[in-house]
């Protein structure tokens, strides 16, 4: 099959970032890629181009590393503490995912992305679990959820 050489114009997230050079299918280069204006076939004359691409990449990741330092530090100080109904002997209806969590999040004013939230399987019971939360490639939070009962005790 045949390949091309193509010079990435925006990050696309099975390919690369912006900038990078990358071999892919001729006829996915030349039926989705280029009609869009996602890459430009490679050649001597986009050199200039490939550099621009580079810095602008880097000044973008440094500025996306930043915003997630930040949002790591609310996300922090943040209590997490989700009241869920339960039936007898505390059984839970349903689960918790990570849309509530992201809903607890929005409450409390950070908007974040369920895909930020790594958790290893549905929440079915009362107590603390651990999750991840993936801000950046490089920044990794290890957090946990208290879940409560909302139904009162008696």
């Amino acid at each position: 099959m045949a390949t091309i050489q193509v010079l990435l114009l925006k990050p696309l997230k099975h390919l690369g970032c912006e900038g990078e050079i990358v071999s892919v299918k001729a006829g996915y280069a030349r039926n989705y890629l280029l009609p869009k204006a996602l890459v430009i076939p490679l050649n001597r004359s986009n050199q200039r181009q490939v550099e621009a691409l580079q810095k602008a990449r880097t000044l973008r990741e440094a500025k996306e590393l930043e915003s997630a330092k930040a949002l790591a530090g609310h996300v922090r100080a943040i209590p997490l503490t989700i009241a869920v109904k339960t039936g007898e002997e505390g059984k839970l209806f349903g689960s918790v995912s990570s849309s509530d969590l992201c809903k607890r999040f929005k409450e409390e004013g950070v908007e974040l992305d369920k895909s930020f939230i790594r958790l290893p399987h549905p929440i079915k019971t009362l107590g603390r679990h651990a999750f991840q939360m993936r801000l950046h490639k490089e920044i990794i939070l290890d957090l946990s959820v208290e879940v409560v009962s909302e139904n009162p005790i008696g």
